[in-house]
């Protein structure tokens, strides 16, 4: 936990206004975004559902951008991958960086409200610009409902960024914007379209008989075994806290590391079973052209959830105590974010809600993120580099304790012959690894 806090701070002093301005400029372009997607909504569903996307992006780049500045002051990372030199290996990194946190930044940024807020201000925005064309309305209209427009708008999109992958090579480097554009629309309609269906089977589910006779015999059992009831409020309490305390912190990490995209070769899942074998039986008699397709669009989708479980993979690998240092640490940040909340409000003191704060709380309450995202991006770039680390530590001990076991097996055979190669060199040690390319480039 001092190793993460060192490097926290060691990134902080060196990178803190880039990261700031960064924040700041996705701020800026989100809000900008939507006041222009919100007007378009107004005339147009499809317009603003085009539109609102490019809000999330502005976002997206602004975190992808504050993880990459960042990015020389990981030592351990700069071992197995060191910081590109040229512009264009730069500019590389950062839009296969982009493209690969779509999928794990629109769901972070679904889960925990941010994309609610948004569509928020969206609704909001629509339903000024109604008033202004004299339309009365709930802000409604401005959204695409799930349709089969929607759904074909959704495979129109994942179409193209699949053609536009496949053809990359031929295709000028101005594309690859358009391939972010089309990755982060598909995504965020899809996962507009599931937030909506699960919204709407919550609701019918709340309003089923049975789950009203289960809401009752809650209440009856709360009220004759109090301890029941406090247990059931306890387990709720706990459950609705592991999200915010242990989930949130570990998502972020998830999103630094595909961020980073490096991941210490961790060990694959083989699955096995009669089941299994039959349907890969089966799946080699699909017709070859066919079974190619297939898995070209299967591999593209699968592809996208990959770096999310090689780092899951990294952080169980990494061990409990230095996750737990994090997740304690990633709490203490949070209980600064309120603190700081209740201390900015306590700086301007009372003032009238009508002439003061409903004015200019957007541009206070900024106060408090401009200072918690640059330790929050630090604290997590540092956990993250610790986790690597941790992994290559492992992957040198276990390279050293190969090596002389073999170097004991050989001794024992030859005698004193071997005595002279006990003690490899570090160049030994580098050839011999069998751990990959990131062990023995750790062990230097």
């Amino acid at each position: 936990m001092i190793a993460i806090l060192t490097g926290a701070g060691r990134q902080l002093l060196a990178h803190w206004p880039p990261i700031v301005a960064w924040f700041l400029a996705g701020v800026l372009v989100n809000w900008a975004v939507i006041q222009v997607a919100g007007w378009v909504g107004a005339y147009s569903a499809l317009g603003g559902a085009l539109l609102l996307p490019l809000a999330i992006l502005a976002r997206l780049v602004s975190y992808v951008a504050m993880f990459l500045v960042v990015r020389d002051g990981m030592r351990e990372l700069g071992i197995i991958a060191p910081r590109p030199e040229s512009a264009d290996d730069r500019r590389e990194q950062f839009l296969r960086a982009l493209l690969g946190s779509i999928l794990p930044f629109v769901a972070f940024y679904a889960a925990w409200g941010l994309l609610r807020d948004d569509m928020a201000f969206y609704y909001q925005r629509v339903l000024e610009v109604g008033v202004l064309r004299g339309e009365v309305g709930d802000g409604e209209n401005g959204w695409l409902s799930f349709s089969i427009w929607t759904v074909l708008l959704i495979v129109i999109a994942f179409g193209l960024r699949w053609l536009l992958k496949r053809h990359a090579a031929r295709l000028p480097r101005w594309f690859a914007f358009g391939a972010v554009y089309l990755e982060l629309l598909w995504v965020f309609l899809t996962a507009t379209l599931i937030g909506d269906g699960f919204a709407a089977l919550g609701s019918w589910v709340d309003s089923r008989q049975a789950v009203v006779w289960v809401a009752d015999a809650r209440s009856w059992l709360s009220g004759q075994l109090v301890v029941i009831a406090w247990l059931w409020e306890a387990i709720e309490w706990f459950l609705g806290e592991a999200g915010g305390i242990i989930l949130k912190p570990l998502a972020w990490l998830a999103i630094a590391g595909v961020v980073y995209g490096q991941a210490v070769a961790p060990r694959g899942v083989q699955v096995r079973g009669g089941f299994v074998d039959r349907a890969r039986t089966r799946w080699t008699r699909v017709p070859g052209w066919l079974r190619s397709r297939l898995a070209d669009v299967w591999g593209d989708l699968i592809g996208r959830f990959r770096p999310i479980g090689r780092v899951f993979v990294l952080m169980w690998r990494a061990g409990p105590i230095l996750i737990g240092g994090y997740i304690l640490l990633y709490t203490v940040l949070t209980a600064l974010e309120s603190l700081f909340g209740i201390g900015v409000t306590r700086v301007f003191g009372p003032n009238d809600f009508a002439g003061f704060w409903a004015v200019n709380d957007q541009l206070i309450l900024l106060l408090i993120p401009l200072l918690i995202e640059p330790l929050r991006i630090v604290l997590v770039s540092s956990s993250y580099d610790q986790v690597i680390g941790r992994l290559l530590q492992r992957d040198a001990d276990a390279s050293a304790e190969a090596l002389t076991t073999a170097s004991d097996g050989a001794g024992s055979t030859h005698g004193t012959a071997a005595s002279s190669r006990r003690s490899p060199s570090p160049a030994a040690l580098n050839s011999s690894s069998t751990n990959g390319p990131d062990a023995s480039e750790g062990t230097t």
